[in-house]
């Protein structure tokens, strides 16, 4: 793999002929990775930043590879890191699964407090995609085929794609995984995340772009299966001790997944697990702004870092 020289926000790694992972150091919350595939009529780009900044950079960081515009921009999923930075691009079609569009509505525009520290939004737009599929679409970067999949259950949101290019067996996962980077499931289930999992693992990915965290290969999927694990076989102690996620996380020594960044979502993902030991549906909405102050209690009760 071909790296460049780490810019001001992000590094440019060619996974394959023409194809790149755009890497955002170090992948904590609100830091993403993106991606594009350069032709010769167009680039398709998979995903955008959080902040007006970042995304100005990554669109920089493309135009140093290629003269062409940005022709399609495929979402992988709502979530505001990953699409905040939509507007930028107003000569792409913005491509998403059905339920982004409206995700991404109902999401609104950026907010730090009380939640995160303050970060430089920019001046954001949202800009939700125009043409949306329900179960898949492929689009072309000159003969080569992207395939953007969605698996039919709730994993980390209810409208996870990925693109995935069989030719050249590489994959964008979007949040469906994070490499040194503790997973995050509050927003939809943790069941449907490992049933994805499973499922797009099946591909044969050699070389996978994260959602955050480095560009990897196919062992990330068992590690982030094996987090997930750990972290459905602590809920199931939990209820049956009668004790609260935000209970349960102040007592649990996270052992090897403790250097993981963002380990205070052991709480999220607790409140997460605990729904699905109850037995409620995959996806079932829950207090998000309860359970992440309860996030913030547990890091010692300051707002969670976000460097973006």
């Amino acid at each position: 793999m071909a790296h460049s020289d780490l810019g001001r926000f992000g590094q440019v790694v060619e996974v394959s002929d023409g194809v790149y992972a755009y890497i955002q150091s170090d992948g904590s919350w609100w830091i993403n990775n993106t991606g594009f595939m350069v032709g010769s009529r167009g680039v398709i780009s998979v995903d955008a930043c959080s902040t007006e900044a970042r995304s100005r950079a990554y669109i920089e960081a493309i135009e140093e590879l290629s003269d062409q515009p940005v022709r399609t921009l495929i979402n992988t999923h709502h979530h505001g890191d990953h699409t905040f930075g939509n507007y930028l691009f107003p000569e792409a079609t913005i491509v998403g699964q059905e339920r982004t569009r409206a995700a991404i509505q109902a999401w609104g525009p950026p907010r730090s407090a009380p939640f995160w520290t303050e970060a430089e939004w920019g001046d954001i737009e949202l800009a939700p995609p125009f043409l949306t599929f329900e179960e898949s679409v492929t689009v072309y970067v000159d003969d080569l085929a992207c395939k953007v999949m969605h698996m039919g259950v709730p994993a980390h949101t209810n409208n996870d794609a990925v693109v995935w290019l069989p030719e050249r067996k590489v994959l964008f996962s979007g949040d469906l995984l994070f490499q040194d980077v503790t997973p995050f499931i509050l927003q939809c289930s943790l069941g449907g995340m490992l049933e994805t999992l499973a499922v797009v693992e099946q591909l044969g990915a050699e070389t996978i772009v994260p959602g955050h965290g480095p560009v990897s290969g196919p062992q990330v999927f068992a590690e982030v299966a094996e987090y997930l694990r750990f972290v459905k076989r602590v809920a199931a102690e939990g209820v049956a001790a009668g004790l609260t996620p935000l209970q349960v996380a102040l007592e649990t020594d996270l052992g090897e997944f403790g250097d993981l960044l963002d380990n205070e979502r052991i709480v999220g993902n607790l409140h997460r697990a605990y729904s699905e030991v109850r037995g409620e549906p995959w996806g079932t909405s829950l207090d998000v702004a309860a359970v992440l102050a309860d996030m913030v209690t547990y890091n010692g009760g300051k707002p969670l870092s976000c460097h973006a």
